[in-house]
């Protein structure tokens, strides 16, 4: 097998990059033991926002720009989720908007659609977190959310002094960044980036309007299961618009089961922590996986200390619901786009 068939077939390439790895499961353990030991819900926040800040390489040139960026988009998508639980209609633009900047940034290249499904789940945790805990804003969800990107910061900033690193890199010119940009958005067709838009912005509109309207617990796992399903390779094949979506409903299936099975904060603690440093030194590179790793990461920090698992129907009942809307609104896009193939033909002969 020979180089290009082993970058291929594989899910992750390149050294496991165990530096950032430990950055992400230290940033989270500080939190998620102090919310063990004082039993106040809140620290959830701050650990979400290590695990997201902790995405960026702070060996990187962009790194420490790319984890102050996160830290601070993170935190107002999670604040505006929170907020704009109590509003169906609010719910509804702030889900429809964040599905079209998702289609958008993904114009440009994967890194900055990376970006995007970040900011997407952390708007979905907002939303479904919303009447769970006992912040009563979300002033405080982005304060707690921005505490814990500093706490990664603050450890970003020490593994770049061991390595013996300038404590803030050189910055290159973000004209030739733009430019790098623009290229990728040319290679997409209009057409095709319109289409995959609004099947975006329905779909995630939909979603934010169930959740709100139906008042569902835990809203999350509907509104990631819709994003995830959405964001894996259809190519225009009915066949495997049903394979996503029968595989993001596995994921949340087997994950479901492991809560479940232990049905214990001190134990899911234990257990999520490894899987963090894990899952950020073997980073997926292909985006549909780095899709499902990350949203199955805070989907575990998330119910990390959680009560409630004798749930577990209601779970997988909003799983259920995200996955047959990505699935029907896709089919909904799949045949619009048969219908404009057609008159095109029809136009040319």
């Amino acid at each position: 097998m020979n180089k290009a068939q082993r970058h291929k077939l594989g899910w992750h390439s390149g050294p496991a990059e165990w530096g950032p790895g430990i950055i992400a499961g230290l940033g989270c353990a500080l939190p998620l033991l102090l919310g063990l030991l004082s039993g106040h819900p809140g620290f959830l926040w701050a650990s979400v926002g290590a695990f997201l800040a902790a995405q960026a390489n702070p060996l990187h040139r962009f790194g420490m720009f790319r984890l102050l960026l996160l830290s601070l988009l993170g935190a107002l998508s999670a604040g505006l989720g929170f907020w704009s639980a109590s509003d169906p209609l609010l719910s509804f633009a702030l889900f429809a908007v964040y599905g079209f900047l998702l289609a958008w940034l993904q114009r440009f290249g994967s890194e900055a659609g990376k970006l995007g499904i970040s900011l997407a789940v952390c708007l979905c945790l907002g939303q479904g977190q919303f009447g769970m805990v006992n912040l009563k804003n979300a002033d405080a969800v982005a304060a707690l959310f921005v505490l814990g990107g500093l706490w990664v910061a603050l450890l970003a900033f020490g593994m770049r002094g061991l390595h013996g690193l300038r404590m803030w890199p050189y910055m290159p010119r973000f004209l030739s960044l733009f430019k790098v940009l623009r290229r990728y958005a040319k290679r997409l067709p209009e057409q095709r980036w319109r289409l995959h838009a609004l099947r975006c912005t329905l779909a995630c509109g939909g979603a934010g309007l169930i959740v709100n309207l139906a008042g569902l617990p835990r809203g999350y796992w509907l509104t990631l299961a819709l994003f995830a399903t959405l964001q894996l390779e259809f190519k225009g094949s009915l066949v495997r618009a049903l394979q996503s979506s029968l595989a993001s409903l596995c994921v949340a299936t087997l994950l479901i089961y492991l809560g479940y099975s232990l049905q214990s904060p001190p134990l899911m603690v234990a257990t999520v922590l490894p899987l963090i440093v894990l899952s950020r030194a073997f980073q997926a590179h292909s985006y549909s996986l780095f899709v499902l790793q990350v949203g199955l990461s805070f989907v575990l920090l998330a119910e990390s200390l959680a009560m409630d698992w004798q749930l577990a129907q209601m779970r997988l009942f909003n799983s259920l619901i995200g996955v047959t809307l990505a699935l029907l609104v896709a089919l909904l896009i799949y045949g619009l786009e048969q219908h404009l193939l057609r008159r095109q033909a029809a136009v040319h002969t």
